[in-house]
C-alpha cells in the first residue's frame, strides 16, 4: 500500500481519536453555513433543500429543548420517521447533546419497535404522528418510561401521553453542547435476529473514522457531488453511508421521501444531476425490469451497490444503461464497509466477474480455514475474517449484554473478528463472497433474521411450528417463504396463507412477511431440536 494511503488512514485515525469531539462540529457546524446539506425530494419530485446554516440553527433549538427536558449524554433517544427536514435536524440534535440515536425502521410493527426500545433503554421517541398507532400499547405500558414526541402538522391535536415536537424547539440558547471521546456511544443499533432477539451493536465514535474514510476510499465523493444512497437510513447501510457519511463530508445528499419506484429513481438520478449513487442490487434490478424507462442522459460518475452480493448480468445492463459499470462493496453493520471495488482514483482496480473488490485500506481482511484460524489457500473456500491485530479502523468488541453470541464473533484468541459469512481470494486479493454462515435473509438489501418472523408467525393460533428461509428472486434477490405445522383443527388454505402474511405484517413489519408459505407435517431437526433450515432450503432447491 502507498505511503499516502497509509498517511490517509492514520489522519482519519487520528481526527476521531480525540479526548474532547464535539458531533454538532463534526457534523454541521463546521461546514460553510450557505452550503446545501440535505434536498428532501417528494413523489411528486417537488423538493425542500436544508443548508448547514438551516440546520444548525433548527438543531440548536430542539438541542436546548431536549436539554431543559433533562437529555443527558448517552441517553438513548430513538427515532420511527420517515426521510424529512424534522427526521435530519432530529439526529443532529441528538448528536449535539451527546445523546445515543436509536434507528427504527417505519415497516416495524408494535412488538418489533417495543423489542428493540427496551433492550436499548431508550427514554425518548420522536416518531411522526402516522406512527402513533403503533407506540400507543407501548408507551401506556406502566414499567415502560418512555417520552414520546411527535411530528404533526401544526395546530393538529396529539395524544395526551405525548408532546410535540415543536414544544421542544426552544430558543434558549444553550453555552456549550456535549463533547465526546473516542469510545463515547452515539449509535444503537440492531443487526437481524437468526436464533434468538436481535443484538444490539453500539458504535462508538472511533467508528467515524472508517465511515469517513469509506467515502474518500470506496466512494470517491468529491466537493461537487450530488451523492444519493437510496438505501432506507433505518438500517445500517442507509445511515452509515449515507446520512453519516453525507454529514462528515459537508457532502449534500438526497433522500427520497415515500416508496421506491424505478421509473421514478430514475428521473430523479437524470433531473437532479446526481453523481455518485449508491443502492442495493435489487434497486438496480428492478429499473432494468421496468418495460417504462427510456435511454437517459445522466451526470452519473460513480454506481455503487451494498447489502447482498451484485449478479454480473446487472453491470453487463448498467453499462449499456447508464455508461458505467456498479462497483460492488461489502460490509456489515459490526464493521460497516471493509471491503470494495474502489472507484478512488489512486486504489481504482479492474473490475472482476463476481468479485467484490479488495480490503479498503485501514482493514486487513483474510479467509480463515473452517477448523482453525489459520488463513487459506489461494483459491481455498473458507471464513471472511478481521484480523484485528493490524486493523486500525476495527471497532467492534461485541454485542451489548450478549456475553455468549458476541464470543461466537471473535477467535478463540481474540485475534479475528469472523463475519460468519464464507469465502475466497484469487492470488490478486480480489475477494468473491460464497454464501452466509447464519440463516440471515437479504431481502432488498433489508437483512431479516429468521427468528423475528418465525415468532410473529408462531403466536397465531393456527401455527403449531414453523420455519422460514430465503427464496431466490429476480427482483428482490431473497424474499421469505414460511413452512408451518399447522395445530389440529386447521385446514391449509388460500385464505389462510393470505391471513398468517396479514398476521406477520402486524405483528413484525409490513417488508418482512413470507411470499409463499408451504404446509408441512413435521420440520427437519437436529438430535437437540434446533430446526435445520439448511434442509428446508435444499429441498426447495430440489423442487425448483
Amino acid at each position: 500500500m502507498k505511503k499516502e494511503t497509509l498517511d490517509r488512514v492514520s489522519s482519519y485515525v487520528e481526527k476521531y481519536a480525540s479526548d474532547s469531539i464535539s458531533l454538532a462540529e463534526t457534523f454541521c457546524d463546521r461546514h460553510p453555513e450557505n452550503n446545501l446539506a440535505f434536498r428532501i425530494i417528494e413523489q411528486d419530485q417537488s423538493y425542500n433543500d436544508i443548508s448547514f446554516k438551516e440546520l444548525r440553527k433548527e438543531s440548536e433549538k430542539l438541542a436546548s429543548g431536549l436539554m431543559e427536558d433533562g437529555v443527558m449524554p448517552g441517553d438513548r433517544i430513538a427515532m420511527l420517521m420517515g426521510k424529512s427536514k424534522e427526521f435530519i435536524v432530529s439526529l443532529v440534535a441528538i448528536w449535539r447533546v451527546g445523546g445515543v440515536y436509536v434507528p427504527l425502521f417505519t415497516a416495524f410493527a408494535t412488538p418489533a419497535i417495543e423489542l428493540r426500545l427496551k433492550e436499548s433503554n431508550t427514554k425518548y421517541i420522536i416518531c411522526d404522528d402516522i406512527q402513533l398507532p403503533k407506540l400507543e400499547p407501548v408507551a401506556r405500558e406502566a414499567k415502560t418510561n418512555l417520552n414520546v414526541i411527535v411530528v404533526t402538522a401544526p395546530k393538529k391535536e396529539i395524544p395526551i401521553w405525548c408532546s410535540a415536537w415543536n414544544s421542544y424547539l426552544s430558543n434558549k440558547k444553550q453555552e456549550k453542547y456535549a463533547m465526546l471521546n473516542l469510545q463515547s456511544p452515539f449509535i444503537h443499533i440492531f443487526t437481524s435476529g437468526t436464533t434468538g432477539h436481535p443484538k444490539g451493536v453500539v458504535l462508538p465514535v472511533k467508528a467515524l473514522a472508517t465511515l469517513h474514510a469509506y467515502a474518500e476510499f470506496g466512494l470517491d465523493l468529491r466537493s461537487d457531488d450530488i451523492f444519493w444512497n437510496a438505501a432506507d437510513p433505518g438500517w445500517a447501510y442507509g445511515l452509515f453511508c449515507g446520512i453519516i457519511v453525507s454529514l462528515a463530508t459537508g457532502i449534500p445528499s438526497i433522500l427520497l421521501k415515500g416508496s421506491f419506484n424505478p421509473d421514478l429513481t430514475v428521473s430523479i438520478l437524470e433531473n437532479h444531476r446526481v453523481t455518485n449513487f449508491t443502492a442495493a442490487p435489487t434497486v438496480y434490478r428492478a429499473i432494468k425490469s421496468s418495460t417504462n424507462i427510456l435511454s437517459k442522459e445522466f451526470s452519473i460518475r460513480c454506481m455503487s451497490s451494498a447489502g447482498e452480493p451484485l449478479t454480473p448480468d446487472v453491470n453487463q445492463w448498467a453499462l449499456k444503461f447508464f455508461g458505467i459499470p456498479v462497483h460492488d462493496h461489502y460490509g456489515q453493520t459490526e464493521a460497516s464497509m471493509i471491503i470494495n471495488n474502489s472507484h478512488n482514483f489512486n486504489l481504482r482496480r479492474k473490475l472482476r466477474l463476481g468479485s467484490m473488490g479488495i480490503a479498503m485500506p485501514g482493514w486487513d481482511i483474510v479467509v480463515l480455514k473452517f477448523n482453525e484460524d489459520i488463513a487459506c489457500e489461494v483459491g481455498e473456500v473458507g471464513r471472511i475474517a478481521v484480523d484485528i491485530r493490524s486493523s486500525p479502523f476495527a471497532w467492534f468488541k461485541g454485542y451489548i449484554g450478549n456475553k455468549e453470541k458476541s464470543a461466537e464473533k471473535f477467535s478463540k484468541n481474540g485475534e479475528f473478528y469472523l463475519t460468519g459469512d464464507t469465502g475466497k481470494t484469487d492470488k490478486d486479493g480480489y475477494f468473491y463472497f460464497i454464501s452466509r454462515d447464519d440463516d440471515v435473509i437479504i431481502m432488498a438489501g433489508y437483512r431479516i433474521g429468521p427468528f423475528e418472523v418465525e415468532a410473529a408467525l408462531s403466536t397465531n393460533p393456527a401455527v403449531n411450528e414453523c420455519a422460514v428461509i430465503a427464496a431466490p428472486d429476480n427482483v428482490r434477490g431473497e424474499v421469505i417463504e414460511a413452512f408451518v405445522v399447522l395445530k389440529p383443527n386447521y385446514v391449509a388454505s388460500d385464505e389462510l396463507t393470505k391471513s398468517l402474511q396479514e398476521w406477520v405484517k402486524a405483528k413484525f413489519a409490513a417488508h418482512a412477511y413470507p411470499r409463499a408459505i408451504h404446509y408441512v407435517n413435521n420440520l427437519p431437526k437436529n438430535p437437540s431440536g434446533k430446526i435445520q433450515r439448511y434442509i428446508l432450503r435444499d429441498g426447495r432447491k430440489g423442487n425448483d
